[in-house]
């Protein structure tokens, strides 16, 4: 008996040894590629009290894109977005809008020019991007998110051009003056029933001047409308599969279609409630009972949405690092929980790939986050664990240059695309 029971501990043994030299040899492979290729994720929301001399990226604040957390976790490109709320169509409402895009425009800036040029540069071409990489330094990319900003006048697109915007999207959380928003899908209420006259010639203006088209926000109707009228690829900056996760958000079988045909590019989003609404859900239930019982052990109250939208920035940033303070008390109790109910993870995330990648094809999909908009699922929570994301394409069998094509490369050739497109409208007028 002795004997058997020896040879079946020798067997485990063996067995589980094998395990572990098949987990290092996988990571030891990410880790190769993920060093060698071009990380790209193309949605990070800022906020511009974080692009002061006092408190900048250069440091490891508590958000979850800082230099630090890119040097970490090999990100060498974030797209920093340009974000701005929906708000009414008038006119005082659009210089509000404009105001707010140029302090973030000024913010990024500031970044690359005063407080870290030594470590980050601002890129508007692959070319650049691939330059400054090669230089040892990070790179910033300019997305703007809600074509509202440039308000009426059309000269606004070219404006933001040449402050480094390389994409936009024409809406957001609500219908604007250019597109509806997938927000419409609610109540089925709409303004425009696509695109607007005015936002018709934006897309027209962002192919003459070379700006990517992002078709996250805006509805089914207004995508419809821009492959329509675009002489370019478009984008989708942060969108998921809507087969998998039945929100407005992601893009349903259809759309991908349409991508595939525009030559564009799906950036697959790590957004929880977009990659699975139902586990997120679970998830946070408990998480959320956690936080307001350690809340109260701390002498910290938990503010509504609500409440939280009045507090002014320095209240907000206030709120923000008590926040984190809190998370890392409840850290235990929250590990506990994690396994009764997983939270949304990478692998899920994945999925979502696993499935556009073979419904429209390697070449038209890419990888995005929303970190500091409330992005992020588990093991990519921030900027400093992005080499779980390719640690995850390696298990599932993904080869270099499926991974580089993924994490940078076909966003890039979209770019050089729209941007040759904009080439040609400008040669055919002179």
């Amino acid at each position: 008996m002795k004997i058997k029971y020896v040879f079946i501990f020798v067997l485990l043994s063996n067995f589980f040894m094998q395990g572990q030299s098949k987990d290092k040899n996988l990571l030891k492979e990410a880790k190769r590629i993920h060093q060698k290729v071009i990380t790209i994720d193309t949605h990070d929301d800022i906020d511009v009290s974080n692009f002061t001399a006092d408190r900048n990226y250069t440091m490891d604040l508590p958000n979850q894109v800082t230099l630090p957390k890119m040097e970490k976790g090999g990100l060498d490109v974030a797209w920093f977005i340009v974000y701005t709320g929906q708000g009414p169509l008038t006119r005082k409402g659009y210089k509000n809008a404009s105001k707010n895009a140029m302090a973030k425009f000024n913010a990024i800036h500031r970044l690359v020019e005063e407080y870290a040029p030594d470590k980050i540069g601002l890129a508007t071409t692959s070319k650049e991007v691939r330059e400054l990489v090669g230089s040892g330094k990070k790179v910033a990319m300019i997305g703007v998110e809600n074509g509202y900003s440039i308000g009426t006048d059309i000269k606004n697109v070219e404006k933001f051009y040449n402050l480094g915007a390389r994409y936009m999207s024409l809406s957001h959380n609500g219908h604007s003056q250019l597109s509806d928003s997938n927000t419409g899908e609610i109540d089925d209420i709409w303004l425009h029933n696509g695109l607007s006259k005015l936002g018709k010639e934006v897309v027209k203006e962002m192919n003459r001047v070379g700006m990517m088209i992002d078709v996250s926000h805006p509805s089914k109707e207004a995508m419809r409308d821009m492959i329509a009228l675009s002489k370019a690829p478009i984008i989708a900056s942060h969108s998921s599969a809507r087969a998998i996760c039945n929100h407005s958000r992601n893009l349903d079988d259809e759309q991908l279609e349409w991508m595939k045909e525009n030559g564009g590019v799906v950036q697959t989003v790590a957004f929880r409630r977009y990659v699975n609404t139902e586990k997120n859900a679970a998830y946070y239930a408990g998480l959320n009972e956690i936080y307001q019982q350690v809340g109260k052990e701390i002498g910290f109250k938990i503010l509504s949405r609500n409440e939280i939208s009045e507090l002014n920035e320095k209240q907000l940033q206030k709120y923000a690092d008590n926040f984190h303070h809190l998370k890392v008390v409840a850290k235990s109790k929250i590990d506990n929980w994690k396994k009764i109910a997983p939270p949304v993870n990478v692998s899920d995330f994945v999925d979502h790939i696993d499935y556009i990648v073979k419904k429209i094809g390697i070449n038209h999909v890419g990888i995005s986050s929303d970190f500091d908009g409330n992005g992020g699922v588990e093991g990519w929570n921030d900027a400093s664990e992005t080499l779980n994301v390719t640690l995850e394409l390696v298990k599932r069998g993904y080869n270099e240059e499926e991974i580089a094509k993924l994490w940078g490369e076909n966003l890039l050739r979209v770019l050089d695309e729209v941007q040759d497109v904009a080439s040609k409208i400008k040669k055919q007028k002179t």
